[in-house]
């Protein structure tokens, strides 16, 4: 078998990439990369929520003088960073998995 030189590169058509619908000039901006995002891993987003809510909720508790309640909210921030951490972790996986496929 003899040797045939590659196909010519032209960057006017990149290659295919599975799951890629082309557009002409297709350029993903910040709201629907979040969406596609939340979609793809729905825990993230809610682990972030509660992160937030649990610290907003700690400082307002803590700037009143309730220091138990304030204690209560800094752990219960912990917790959901922790959650938020391991459903990264999980669509992490799940992606590389699919790559695989």
């Amino acid at each position: 078998m003899a040797q045939s030189s590659p196909p010519p590169f032209d960057p006017s058509s990149p290659p295919l990439i599975e799951g890629f619908v082309p557009t002409p000039l297709h350029r993903e901006g910040f709201r629907d990369k979040f969406l596609r995002k939340s979609r793809e891993n729905p825990l993230v987003p809610i682990g972030c929520l509660s992160t937030a809510g649990a610290l907003t909720y700690g400082l307002i508790c803590f700037q009143k003088g309730n220091t138990r309640q304030s204690q209560l909210m800094m752990r219960a921030r912990v917790l959901a960073q922790g959650f938020t951490i391991a459903a990264i972790m999980v669509g992490v996986v799940a992606t590389a998995m699919k790559a695989q496929k």
